[in-house]
């Protein structure tokens, strides 16, 4: 949806809960909607919001506006989750569930954190789509799966990394993005400019934006990244870095 539609939905939610005396609920939001969504309650002046996942590291999450009499609290969000378990030999990865959820003709915006090990995958969505999921859901791609409501602990982990590190010329943006895509310069400058980039959930304006320590970068068709270490400088005057690559 567009940034503008956007806004009008979480303008919504505020304005309901506060008339209409109970919660009101947006989402499953991803990273960018997310920081999209603080930033408003900001402007706002409204802080009598939460935003929840379903468990404790969400990537994708909901956001709830409460009414001013009620505290917030994670019970009361619309959140359901699902466990499936399936033969420990049959390979299953995110993009197969997300892929035979969506097939279902459920939307995006309904399914939160999908998290894959061998033999179960724990995920997560809007309650009003559990039972559905439940009855409807026999099969991912060819492998046959077993669900049931509810997760066991300890999750699944939330996503596997792949460290890296280098030195560069300075922090600037298309020096960070061609050592962590494993590009040139000039190629991570030509992706900038294309809008290809995104640095906090945000694309990325210029080649020479500066990058901090704890950014995230996406870049379209190569990954995402999280730069952990920003320095020291070398003896030569160039910048050493580390990070890790989503995998």
């Amino acid at each position: 949806m567009s940034d503008s539609v956007f806004e009008a939905r979480l303008n919504d939610c505020v304005r309901l809960a506060q008339n209409g005396g109970r919660p009101r609920f947006l989402g499953f939001l991803d990273e960018r909607e997310a920081d999209a969504a603080r930033n408003t309650m900001k402007h706002l002046c409204f802080e009598n919001y939460m935003l929840r996942g379903g468990h404790g590291d969400p990537e994708r999450v909901v956001f709830g506006a409460f009414p001013d009499f009620m505290e917030p609290e994670e019970a009361a969000f619309p959140i359901a989750a699902v466990t499936a378990r399936f033969r420990r030999c049959d390979s299953l990865s995110h993009r197969d569930f997300l892929g035979a959820l969506l097939a279902q003709g459920i939307e995006r915006e309904t399914l939160g954190d999908i998290l894959v090990e061998e033999g179960r995958c724990v995920f997560f969505v809007r309650s009003e789509m559990a039972d559905f999921i439940l009855s409807q859901v026999k099969k991912i791609g060819r492998v046959g799966v077993s669900l049931a409501p509810g997760m066991e602990m300890p999750l699944p982990a939330a996503g596997r990394f792949e460290d890296f590190s280098a030195v560069v010329a300075s922090a600037r943006l298309d020096c960070i993005v061609a050592a962590a895509a494993g590009t040139s310069r000039e190629k991570a400058a030509e992706l900038i400019r294309a809008g290809m980039v995104m640095l906090n959930h945000t694309e990325a304006g210029s080649v020479s934006a500066p990058v901090a320590q704890g950014d995230r970068l996406s870049v379209r068709g190569k990954g995402r990244y999280l730069l952990d270490r920003l320095g020291p400088v070398t003896k030569k005057g160039r910048l050493s870095i580390a990070g890790r690559k989503y995998s």
